[in-house]
């Protein structure tokens, strides 16, 4: 019988272990953290407002494929985000991002395999992490908002932390040629209203941010 296929949807708990923890600290917190002040001047306010637990979400905006190992990079906790489930099939890139902590998810349709995961993540020294729009935005807009993560709040019992996203999506190369903000909000607490806590959160994106929400009816008559 030829080698099972690896599961990265169902991650149980020993795989956000030392290991790839330190993987993580040493690409996102040393390499990318070199070049985001090199090159984009990143800015960072409020990570005061970050729980000392590991009882909450992070929530970004989401503007670049910069934005997940920043956001790891920024947050006192490592943090495993989800990654589509066809970004696996590439052999190099599976190997790299299993290593950064992510695990696979259809996109479609949030199924049990990503509600133990993410369980499985608030009982390791970990926290999770979404980007309600799924697909990276237009800057100055938030659209695309999938409901989804605050379901995944609701079930874990877990806050949602807004972080604010500015400046990402300008591709830069030479010495401070960028500017990246990044703006932490205050926790939103748990609650069983998810179309409260997704409320919320725009609310919290549009004040860090100056960015617009804009309705999906009204993406559609534009």
């Amino acid at each position: 019988m030829g080698k099972a296929k690896k599961n990265y949807s169902n991650r149980p708990t020993s795989t956000f272990n030392k290991y790839r923890a330190f993987f993580q600290i040493l690409v996102c917190k040393y390499f990318y953290m070199i070049r985001l002040k090199l090159v984009y001047r990143l800015k960072v306010e409020g990570l005061e407002n970050v729980p000392k637990d590991n009882a909450y979400i992070v929530c970004p905006n989401h503007l670049s494929t910069l934005d997940p190992p920043m956001v790891a990079a920024i947050m006192p906790r490592r943090v495993s985000f989800m990654a589509k489930k066809e970004l696996f099939d590439i052999r190099f890139l599976r190997w790299w991002i299993d290593w950064l902590g992510a695990f696979a998810v259809n996109r479609e349709s949030l199924g049990p395999s990503t509600i133990k995961t993410v369980l499985n993540i608030k009982k390791s020294e970990w926290v999770f992490g979404i980007f309600p729009q799924g697909t990276r935005g237009e800057p100055g807009t938030i659209s695309n908002i999938s409901k989804g993560f605050a379901g995944l709040a609701k079930i874990t019992k877990c806050a949602v932390l807004p972080v604010g996203i500015v400046g990402t999506n300008e591709v830069k190369r030479l010495p401070f040629s960028g500017q990246i903000t990044v703006k932490i909000g205050k926790p939103i607490p748990y609650s069983d209203d998810t179309d409260s806590v997704v409320s919320k959160w725009i609310d919290a994106i549009q004040d860090l941010t100056g960015f617009k929400y804009i309705e999906e009816a009204e993406e559609k008559i534009s």
